[in-house]
């Protein structure tokens, strides 16, 4: 099940165990850099993963498509994996 989560900045939304949330940067001549942070457990037991993409966006909006696009492909293959 997915779940948006309204506590961060960007969008971001809850697959399982994982919190996979866009985290878009805006770069020099005003095109947006696509990043996603996919993080899970709690405490000292918590980890993050963030990837960054080579492409670029002409929108805030587009990159975080992307990006949440790309966190949850990565997310699906790996719980396909398992």
């Amino acid at each position: 099940m997915i779940h948006n989560d309204k506590r961060f900045s960007h969008s971001a939304i809850t697959l399982g165990k994982y919190r996979i949330a866009a985290c878009p940067r805006a770069l020099e001549g005003g095109r947006y850099a696509a990043q996603v942070s996919i993080a899970s457990g709690r405490g000292s037991a918590s980890t993050d993963r963030v990837m960054r993409f080579i492409d670029d966006f002409p929108t805030h909006e587009a990159a975080a498509s992307y990006a949440i696009e790309q966190g949850l492909n990565w997310v699906r293959e790996t719980t396909r994996a398992h």
